[in-house]
């Protein structure tokens, strides 16, 4: 049985009251850029098949994957810090 996988919205370029935009918050040489961009270049449709879908939407395993490597590149092994 195949249950359709809904995703929470993920939109880095979404604006908000204050700053105008999040891109404003992050200096432009902060490494948290450099892993976003390596990983929105890898190919995870392979782990996006493994979700099973149905109930609440899910967040996206690409930005799960974001923040854990960004985690482990500060030295956060502990779910409870991250």
């Amino acid at each position: 049985m195949s249950r359709k996988v809904t995703w929470k919205i993920y939109d880095q370029g979404q604006l908000s009251l204050l700053p105008p935009s999040y891109d404003d918050l992050v200096p432009q040489n902060h490494p948290v850029r450099i892993v976003n961009t390596i990983l929105d270049s890898v190919d995870l449709s392979s782990l996006e098949k493994t979700y099973r879908g149905g109930g609440t939407s899910s967040y996206h395993p690409k930005v799960l994957l974001k923040i854990l490597v960004y985690a482990y590149l500060r030295n956060l092994y502990s779910s409870r810090k991250i």
